[in-house]
């Protein structure tokens, strides 16, 4: 198994996981015929993502885009995945895979919180997947213990470019929205 999430023993197919999902108490995540119980993240991870939705909103205020947190599913139709990325940005109009109305399918930003559990699934798996999405142009990952993001761009349609922020280079963002280092809630 990729990462710290439970996985339900048995091959589905992407209809049984909508109709399972939508009656599910907790978040699933679809991929290559198996259904994930997605973890819950915790208070760091909560904050680092609530601070990055308040910056991006903050930022993209009066312009043509649309900012979803934690809960918006989205579709990779190259791939049959169905995931929660923690922050999506799609410009407007929104897209919607034609026979659903709760799932995204045209993100122009990605931003994950890495953790430990899930380091190896954001960069080995949902990344490569993203990146078949052809409006996608950025993918965050922000760490979850230290002062890090890593920001892959994407300057033309088959090459990414990585490049890592680390404190020195978010020190003055950091102190703008309340990084202390007993929580590491940075952003």
């Amino acid at each position: 198994m990729m990462m710290s999430a439970t996985t339900l023993n048995q091959s589905y197919r992407s209809q049984e996981y909508l109709a399972f999902a939508e009656t599910a108490r907790e978040r699933y995540e679809y991929s290559d015929r198996e259904i994930r119980l997605m973890p819950s993240g915790t208070p760091n991870h909560k904050s680092i993502s609530g601070n990055f939705l308040f910056l991006l909103k903050l930022a993209l205020r009066s312009q043509p885009y649309k900012i979803f947190p934690v809960n918006q599913r989205l579709w990779i139709s190259a791939k049959n995945i169905y995931t929660y990325p923690d922050l999506i940005v799609t410009h407007q109009p929104i897209k919607l895979k034609s026979d659903r109305i709760d799932t995204v399918i045209n993100p122009w930003l990605i931003a994950e919180v890495r953790s430990k559990s899930t380091r190896n699934y954001d960069y080995g798996e949902k990344f490569p997947a993203y990146g078949t999405m052809g409006r996608l142009q950025d993918y965050l990952l922000m760490d979850k213990y230290q002062i890090q993001i890593d920001h892959c761009t994407k300057p033309s349609q088959s090459q990414w470019l990585l490049t890592v922020y680390n404190a020195s280079d978010l020190n003055s963002i950091s102190r703008c929205v309340g990084y202390s280092d007993q929580n590491r809630g940075y952003l």
